[in-house]
């Protein structure tokens, strides 16, 4: 993992996002974190880290925890069974 300063990162972008490969870069302002830049291999983990951040969908994943806490999900094979027959 790197640390460097939003000026650093300003002028050397290129340098740092190469290095992001290797593992996240954390950009600091005033010597406090302010924000990462990961490397990314594919448009499916920038869909996944866009997932893990948004707000709406972990109201809804925790929407969906709660109704399983509450008996109210489906068993797994339900939700196979489920998911099966909306494909026929």
């Amino acid at each position: 993992m790197r640390i460097a300063s939003v000026a650093d990162v300003k002028a050397k972008l290129s340098g740092y996002i190469k290095a992001s490969k290797a593992g996240p870069v954390v950009v600091t302002k005033n010597g406090k974190p302010v924000a990462v830049l990961l490397g990314m291999q594919d448009e499916d983990e920038i869909e996944r880290m866009i997932l893990a951040y948004s707000p709406k969908f972990q109201r809804i994943l925790h929407a969906a925890e709660q109704q399983i806490r509450e008996g109210k999900g489906l068993s797994h094979e339900e939700f196979w069974q489920e998911v099966e027959a909306g494909h026929n």
